[in-house]
C-alpha cells in the first residue's frame, strides 16, 4: 500500500506539471490544458487565465457575437470594480480567491475577444466559487 501511494503521488506530480506556455499576439486566444492566454504587444496587455475547467466550460457558453462589445465592456467594468474592491478588502473576502487586482482601464478599447473572455471568466468565477456579484447572471 505504501508503494501504491508513493507511485500515485509521483504520477500526480508529473501530471500536474505543464511547462509549455505559448505567446499569442493580436487577440488570438490559445488554450493549453487549463491555461488560456491572450496577448497584444501593440496595446501592451495580456490576459492569462489559469483555471482548471475554464476552457471546457467556455465551450458550453453563449457563442462569440451573442453579446455586443458595449454590453461586455459595461459588465467587465462593473465586475472588475467589484473584484478589485474585494481584493482590497482582504479581511472580509477570501484572499485565496481574490489574490491580485485586475488592471482594466475603461478608456482602452481591448477589442471584442478580450472583453468576451474576461466577461465569461467572471461568470465562471462567480459560479465556480459561489460568489455573488451585482448584475451577474447564474
Amino acid at each position: 500500500m505504501k508503494y501504491f501511494i508513493l507511485i500515485f503521488c509521483v504520477i500526480l506530480a508529473f501530471a500536474s506539471c505543464d511547462s509549455s506556455k505559448g505567446v499569442i499576439k493580436k487577440d488570438t486566444p490559445i488554450a493549453e490544458g487549463d491555461t488560456l492566454r491572450i496577448a497584444n504587444d501593440s496595446l501592451e496587455y495580456e490576459i492569462l487565465i489559469i483555471e482548471p475547467g475554464f476552457y471546457s466550460w467556455l465551450s458550453t457558453q453563449r457563442p462569440r457575437g451573442y453579446y455586443g462589445q458595449d454590453f461586455l465592456e459595461r459588465k467587465n467594468q462593473q465586475f472588475v470594480l467589484e473584484y478589485n474592491r474585494r481584493v482590497m478588502n482582504w479581511q472580509q473576502y477570501d484572499p485565496n480567491i481574490y489574490q491580485q487586482e485586475i488592471n482594466y482601464e475603461y478608456n482602452i478599447d481591448y477589442g471584442y475577444e478580450v472583453n468576451y473572455l474576461l466577461y465569461n471568466y467572471f461568470i465562471y468565477f462567480i459560479q465556480e466559487y459561489n460568489q455573488r456579484f451585482p448584475g451577474a447572471r447564474g
